[in-house]
């Protein structure tokens, strides 16, 4: 078998280290490891295709393949996956109290078509109600101005999403008071510095995400795998072992953290790491983190409905589409 130079690129989370870090290996390929943050890897991967093996935006793949112009096939190894309750912050003088009396505001976010967003209108609507389509959008970086949509968008001429002005960030205007609330991965900065005019839309977000979880059974995706087409065209057998990869590096970062709750001396800075780690079993399951298709149809059926509903996909996607075909039946564990 000849031996491919793969470039991997993705974050040094705990569930890919072993395969960056070369303990775990793609068979017939020498890994190429590249350590990446996201804001970073996902314009090149949707611009450039700088790398062979990458961490991808669920969103904006969904808005690519729905186009046919699409670069990378997709595995269902989910490296990203988060509650998204905790990304609402309001102002405190614009008469917000509940999900529903956002419709009608003016509502920061870094980009339209992000993740976070799809997952953030979805939850709005489904869970409480919310007519997203009646929020007006202003995207721009959160915290350092300059961000842009990184594909661009054809929504019909009722959803009212523009750019801030290019040296401004949503913080900024979160605090001038031009916008009435953000939403946002990351907290602005006037939150994190306490500022008493802005705070969570949701108070106690880990209650409202451990109900969400029991009533839905959903831990939401927001970024996974891709391997360049022209790739997979000529090396087939690639999806099925580079998705083996992945699932072997999180089997080895689950079983580091067994071993971490088992010691006698904990090595993680959390007095009640172990405690967290039962309860979040007890909740979710052992096999929280779940990678394949089989145990996330229900939730990738949702992701692509979303897309759709708001405009960003430009028609129906099944899931079965999304992924390189012989991973459809791979399990994840």
């Amino acid at each position: 078998m000849v031996d491919i130079g793969l470039t991997v690129a993705c974050w040094d989370y705990d569930r890919t280290k072993a395969l960056l870090d070369g303990r775990v290996g793609i068979e017939g390929c020498r890994v190429i490891p590249v350590t990446i943050g996201t804001e970073d890897a996902f314009p090149r991967a949707v611009t450039r295709q700088d790398f062979d093996v990458s961490e991808l935006s669920m969103s904006s793949y969904l808005l690519q393949l729905s186009r046919g112009e699409c670069p990378y096939i997709a595995i269902p190894a989910f490296l990203s996956r988060a509650f998204r309750h905790d990304a609402y912050y309001i102002r405190t003088d614009r008469g917000i109290e509940t999900p529903k009396d956002l419709e009608g505001k003016v509502v920061g976010v870094p980009e339209y078509q992000m993740t976070l967003a799809l997952w953030a209108r979805g939850i709005l609507q489904d869970e409480y109600g919310v007519d997203f389509r009646k929020l007006r959008y202003r995207t721009g970086g959160t915290n350092k101005p300059g961000r842009k949509e990184r594909l661009p968008l054809n929504l019909p001429d009722h959803m009212d999403v523009a750019p801030i002005a290019p040296d401004k960030c949503l913080n900024d205007l979160l605090v001038s008071g031009e916008l009435d609330a953000v939403m946002s991965p990351g907290p602005p900065r006037a939150y994190f510095e306490g500022d008493p005019k802005v705070r969570r839309l949701i108070p106690d977000t880990t209650a409202a995400e451990k109900a969400y979880f029991e009533k839905t059974g959903f831990f939401p995706i927001m970024h996974f795998v891709g391997i360049r087409r022209e790739l997979v065209e000529q090396h087939p057998w690639l999806p099925a072992r580079v998705f083996a990869a992945f699932v072997e590096a999180k089997k080895i970062a689950m079983a580091e953290i067994d071993d971490v709750m088992s010691l006698s001396a904990n090595k993680i800075s959390m007095p009640w790491f172990a405690a967290e780690m039962e309860a979040t079993r007890r909740l979710m399951g052992k096999d929280y983190w779940s990678y394949g298709v089989a145990d996330n149809r229900a939730e990738l059926e949702a992701i692509c409905r979303y897309s759709q509903e708001q405009y960003l996909s430009e028609r129906p996607i099944t899931v079965e589409e999304l992924f390189a075909p012989e991973t459809l039946d791979m399990p994840g564990v």
